[in-house]
């Protein structure tokens, strides 16, 4: 039996590397859609716990698969 040629051998790894291109470029990644997110939460703003702190006010955050609300909290400036 023959060894085969060092031009069969390059022309197979350059069909198979086609081949794995051609069907890798079939492949994406789609983000799902997120859905709106919801109206904000009212909240009633506490006392602040002494001076010098300002209110951040809460948001909605996305977290994996929901919007997770964050409640407001003081901060010191």
């Amino acid at each position: 039996m023959d060894a085969p040629s060092p031009k069969s051998t390059k022309l197979r790894a350059l069909l198979a590397g086609a081949l794995c291109a051609s069907t890798l470029s079939a492949c994406y990644v789609a983000e799902p859609v997120r859905p709106a997110q919801p109206a904000p939460v009212v909240e009633v703003m506490p006392p602040p716990p002494a001076p010098g702190y300002h209110w951040v006010k809460g948001h909605y955050r996305w977290e994996g698969n929901h919007w997770q609300w964050v409640p407001g909290h003081w901060r010191p400036v």
